[in-house]
């Protein structure tokens, strides 16, 4: 059974940075694509960021410019730095990861920007 286990999120003020990370273990054998995805009371879920195996990366028009994904296969390790974060960023952030025909995601971990 894969399990994604994120890190806790928290309370930052506007302006200031934040790193998640999401490690998968059990399971694994190949891990195409990770990612973040995040969602707020009332709205849908939407990508923040994903990277594939090779170090692909793509971002969501929200967060351009503001925040790096990265991951380290050899630990089925991934990372989210955001920073200049904004209050509209406050949402529950989730992670995803996509092998051949499954995709799995994590409990979610709350983000929480102040303003």
């Amino acid at each position: 059974q894969v399990q994604l286990v994120e890190s806790v999120g928290g309370l930052v003020q506007a302006g200031g940075s934040l790193r998640l990370s999401c490690a998968a273990s059990g399971g694994i054998f190949r891990l195409n694509i990770m990612g973040w995805y995040r969602q707020a009371p009332g709205k849908q879920r939407e990508l923040v960021a994903r990277v594939t195996i090779g170090g692909s990366t793509n971002y969501g028009d929200s967060v351009k410019g503001r925040c790096t994904i990265s991951r380290e296969n050899a630990k089925n390790t991934m990372y989210l730095q955001m920073n200049s974060l904004k209050p509209e960023d406050t949402a529950i952030y989730y992670c995803n990861a996509v092998g051949v025909g499954v995709s799995y995601w994590g409990q979610g971990t709350q983000v929480t920007v102040s303003s």
